[in-house]
């Protein structure tokens, strides 16, 4: 059976399609499958959404992704785990290519990453090279990563020391245990972070986590790009 481990913090714009996109690409695959919601400490109606769409929730308040993800797995019935972002679509194509992988026995991946709707010019032009680098390092990006229960356990899990960058070290970890693939078929994330922060603020980010070192993704201070409040997004509500 599949796990599909949904992280979620104040997502009641957009989880309802990404659920409803899981559930299709999954029926149409004929597969077995269960949705778990970890719910961290939303304060709207992200777990009424899931809940009416068949999820099974579990609350935790620890605004943590890496911890949410693993406390996600221990809810978890299936034997491989798919970690999806709540903001992000999953079409059938991908998650069978995922379930093909590892039956060919790799121990996890991820995708290729699109963004939905408008993007500025820096964000379309950044895209290409994040996929270049991520496909030339073989780590997923975060908000779509599989893998077997049994690769997940050896590779030791999320790792609950960073605040970000998790998937990177996951990713590294698991190929300490098998191999890692990068599938060509996307999956479609929210752009919201690139239509509500400016380049500034993003290159101020990277600048800080280049010039502090791996203590600056061990904070949760000092990762406003992740964790500081949302902003309003103009593509809010428009269809994915």
């Amino acid at each position: 059976m599949i796990s599909f481990i949904v992280p979620a913090h104040n997502e009641e714009q957009l989880i309802g399609a990404t659920l409803d996109a899981l559930h299709a690409a999954a029926r149409d695959l004929e597969l077995r499958y269960e949705l778990i919601v970890v719910d961290d400490g939303s304060r709207d109606a992200t777990a009424a959404i899931a809940a009416a769409r068949g999820a099974r929730v579990v609350a935790v308040d620890v605004r943590h992704i890496a911890r949410a993800r693993n406390l996600g797995v221990r809810s978890a019935r299936g034997d491989t785990l798919i970690f999806v972002d709540a903001d992000t679509l999953v079409p059938a194509a991908t998650l069978r290519a995922s379930i093909d992988a590892l039956a060919a026995g790799a121990a996890g991946g991820g995708a290729t990453v699109t963004f939905d709707g408008r993007v500025p010019i820096w964000g379309a032009v950044m895209l290409p090279v994040v996929r270049g680098l991520l496909r030339a390092a073989n780590v997923p990006a975060g908000c779509y990563v599989f893998c077997t229960r049994a690769a997940f356990e050896a590779a030791g899990a999320f790792d609950e020391r960073l605040f970000a960058a998790e998937e990177i070290a996951f990713g590294r970890a698991l190929r300490r245990h098998g191999r890692l693939v990068i599938l060509r078929e996307v999956v479609t994330t929210s752009g919201r972070k690139l239509r509500t922060h400016t380049v500034w603020e993003g290159l101020r980010q990277l600048g800080a986590v280049v010039s502090q070192g791996p203590s600056s993704i061990r904070s949760r201070d000092r990762l406003s790009l992740w964790y500081g409040d949302r902003r309003d997004d103009p593509d809010a509500g428009r269809p994915r």
